[in-house]
């Protein structure tokens, strides 16, 4: 059974599926949630959701722009002293445009990089100070890091580099802290909507395992590299794609 009774997670994106998913996830295991996005109205609407199934939840409410480094600081400053530290760092703020290298812009290659990139660093390094004894960090990266992605060549290039980074962490920061990334395929969420209207019957073909992963299954990942489970992980990233990683 994973338990996070008094264990503070700090997620950001949290508006989103699958870090909403984290977050009542882990809520209903016992955690303490300081829940991050640009979208306050999301967060104020996840938080009312939660309480619903864990009333003794402490959460607090950060509206961020991964992409500002100092607001970044903000927010990792803000939760700390709300929750009197961080254990676990769920980063999942991120989007997902479509455009082909021919007709890209300079300018939509660096807002791209600015947010799932650049954001990923602003976020980790601000934590890094309030992070606790066995804490851990799980980056978002995407099945797009591996086998790339057609017209969406920024977003691929960001995630692979989340992938590295996430594995240079994780020897900087052991043996105190923990850092992993968790690797998608195609999952149900408003971000995969348009991909799935065009193309979701030929990757269905390609999944072995027949059909669409959900938020949830992705957020049972996120929590299980949290746990005490994967105690003895680190530097990894876990393929949560139906095996269409392997296809």
């Amino acid at each position: 059974m994973i338990a996070f009774t008094d264990k503070t997670f700090f997620i950001t994106g949290a508006g989103g599926g699958i870090a909403r998913a984290t977050a009542l996830l882990t809520a209903r295991h016992g955690a303490n949630l300081a829940l991050a996005d640009i979208d306050l109205q999301a967060l104020a609407s996840l938080k009312e959701e939660i309480l619903g199934i864990a009333p003794g939840a402490q959460i607090s409410l950060h509206q961020l722009d991964v992409a500002d480094a100092q607001a970044c600081r903000q927010a990792a400053d803000a939760c700390a002293r709300a929750h009197g530290g961080i254990d676990h760092l769920i980063h999942s703020a991120g989007i997902y445009p479509e455009k082909r290298v021919a007709e890209m812009t300079e300018e939509e290659w660096r807002r791209l990089m600015a947010i799932n990139l650049d954001g990923t660093f602003h976020i980790c390094q601000a934590v890094i100070a309030y992070l606790r004894e066995d804490s851990s960090i799980v980056n978002l990266a995407s099945l797009a890091a591996q086998r790339g992605s057609y017209a969406h060549a920024h977003y691929a290039a960001a995630k692979g580099a989340v992938i590295s980074f996430s594995r240079s962490l994780a020897l900087e920061l052991a043996p105190k802290t923990r850092v992993n990334a968790v690797s998608p395929g195609i999952i149900a969420t408003p971000m995969t909507r348009e991909l799935l209207a065009s193309k979701g019957p030929m990757l269905l073909q390609n999944t072995p395992l027949g059909r669409l992963g959900t938020a949830e299954e992705v957020a049972g990942s996120i929590a299980f590299l949290c746990s005490p489970l994967a105690s003895f992980i680190t530097g990894e990233t876990l393929q949560v794609n139906g095996g269409l990683y392997i296809n």
